[in-house]
Order: C-alpha cells, then sequence, then structure tokens
C-alpha cells in the first residue's frame, strides 16, 4: 500500500512518523518544505512540491491540515490528477458538510472519501494511539485499516460520510466541558489552602477521575501550559459545532462560554498554549 500525506503539523507530522515506521508512507506534501524534507531524510519518501503531484505517485491519500477550506482546497487540488479507485482519507476535524463536499467532489473521480478525524491529541498522534472515527463506506474503510491501523489504537465506524465529523464534534463539545468543570474545580480548590497534587491524586482515582485532570491537573496548578491540543485549534473546532448547532437549531451554551473565554485569552497572547490555559481566567 502506497501512501501519501498531506499536511504534517502537530498531529500530522505524527502520524506520517507511524505510517513510515511501517512502511507504508511513499510521499509527502506540506506548506513548509523543511517538515517534508526532515521527514524524507529519516525515512527516504519523495517530497512532492504540490498536492497533483504527490496523488499520482500513490493510491492512498491521508489529509491532516487546519481548516475546512483548507481541506476542500486540497481535494480540489488532487482532483485534478488522482487515479480511480484511489481512497482519500481525511483526518482534519472540519463540518459534516465539509466532509460531504469533499466526497461528492471525488465521486466524479472514482475515488472513495473516508471522513476520519482523531481523538488523542499530539501524544497520541506520536505514539500511534489516536482513536479514530469514521464516516463514509464500510468496505473502503476495511481497504484503508492497516494504514489507519499504523496510526491508531482504536478505529470505529460509525456510518455514512460526515458521520466521522458529526461525533468529533460530540467530543470537541465534550472536552470542553471537561475542560471548564476541571479548570474551575481546581482554582476552587486552590482557594481552599489545599494540597492540590493530593487533591489531583484522589480524585483521579474516583467518579470525576477523566483523562484531562490526570493528565493536565498538575501542569495547569503550577503554571504551565505545554501545548498538546492548542487553545487555539479547539477554538476553531468549537466554532464548527456552534455552526453545526445553528443549523440543528438547538442551544449549546456551554460551547458559547467556552469559545467566548479562549477568545478572552487568544487577545491576551495565549493562542499556542494548551487548552488547559482556561485555568488563567478561573484562578485569578
Amino acid at each position: 500500500m502506497k501512501v501519501g500525506m498531506i499536511g504534517l503539523g502537530a498531529m500530522g507530522l505524527g502520524m506520517a512518523t507511524n505510517l513510515a515506521k511501517a512502511g507504508m508512507l511513499k510521499a509527502v506534501y506540506n506548506r513548509t518544505i523543511s517538515k517534508a524534507n526532515a521527514l524524507a531524510v529519516e525515512f527516504d519518501v519523495k517530497v512532492c512540491g504540490s498536492p497533483q503531484q504527490l496523488a499520482e505517485h500513490v493510491d492512498m491519500v491521508m489529509i491532516c491540515v487546519a481548516a475546512d477550506e483548507d481541506v476542500l482546497q486540497m481535494i480540489n487540488a488532487i482532483a485534478e490528477t488522482i487515479k480511480p479507485n484511489t481512497i482519500v482519507v481525511d483526518m482534519s476535524t472540519v463540518s459534516s458538510e465539509t466532509a460531504k463536499k469533499a466526497a461528492a467532489i471525488l465521486l466524479d473521480k472514482q475515488v472513495q472519501f473516508l471522513d476520519a478525524p482523531v481523538s488523542g491529541g499530539v501524544e497520541g498522534a506520536r505514539k500511534g494511539a489516536l482513536v479514530m472515527m469514521v464516516g463514509g463506506d464500510e468496505e473502503t474503510l476495511e481497504s484503508a485499516r492497516p494504514a489507519l491501523e499504523a496510526m491508531s489504537s482504536r478505529i470505529v465506524y460509525m456510518g455514512g460520510t460526515g458521520s466521522g465529523q458529526g461525533t468529533k464534534a460530540v467530543n470537541q463539545i465534550m472536552a470542553a466541558g471537561i475542560n471548564q468543570a476541571v479548570t474551575e474545580a481546581l482554582a476552587f480548590g486552590q482557594t481552599q489552602g489545599l494540597a492540590m497534587d493530593k487533591v489531583i491524586d484522589v480524585i483521579s482515582g474516583g467518579a470525576a477521575g477523566n483523562w484531562f485532570l490526570q493528565h493536565r491537573g498538575r501542569t495547569m496548578t503550577q503554571g504551565t501550559y505545554e501545548p498538546g491540543f492548542k487553545l487555539a485549534l479547539h477554538h476553531k473546532d468549537l466554532k464548527i459545532c456552534q455552526k453545526m448547532a445553528e443549523q440543528a437549531d438547538i442551544s449549546i451554551p456551554l460551547v458559547d462560554k467556552t469559545v467566548a473565554d479562549y477568545q478572552q485569552l487568544m487577545e491576551q497572547g495565549y493562542a499556542d498554549e494548551d487548552i488547559s490555559a482556561l485555568y488563567r481566567l478561573k484562578s485569578l
């Protein structure tokens, strides 16, 4: 299986590295060419000067870029040269509507499309331990599975095109709620003069325990916000959730609050910090 990777950002680089270690990665394209060159030197893969060139050389294209417009730009580019029966897997976080548009563009080229957003952050991408939620044709997923397994610890088929992105939206809304709850609770704990290491230890083992508390609790209470998941990216994802909620005519007030909080932090210069930087607003 010859796989090409488009997008070598914080997530894409980890994914591409694991594909290369599995012997599947044959070509890469990235707007910042230095990242592509470094990967090429380490694993002897081809650096392509355009998405069109990459699509010519592989039978599976994987995409991990930042936003809806970026995904559609890449899809339109590879559609110019892509071969019939190629599989395209988009692991970006975008709207279900964008996934359906991408699938329609590629269907005209006899190309199958899977929307396969992931959860697990930079650590999961680096360790090949991502959770992948997949929408599209189930038989296509089975064909793509060997490559996807090189990057993930769990792959779940969610349904038709757009179902993966819909599931990821649920995940991002829940992450916002967990972030709000954990940061607020720990800020409250500090006002009580508690030993926060002990608080985090005991609560992590009980009914309120969660991954975010366990992996970010100590760093946030120590004022360290090295990114696992950048605040600006979660802000972008939650804006997508707001648009999807508006289309469904439902209210998501917790998301609205988190978007506003993130916007405040971004204006203060914290866009590239971890989402746990929300603690800055709670511990004033």
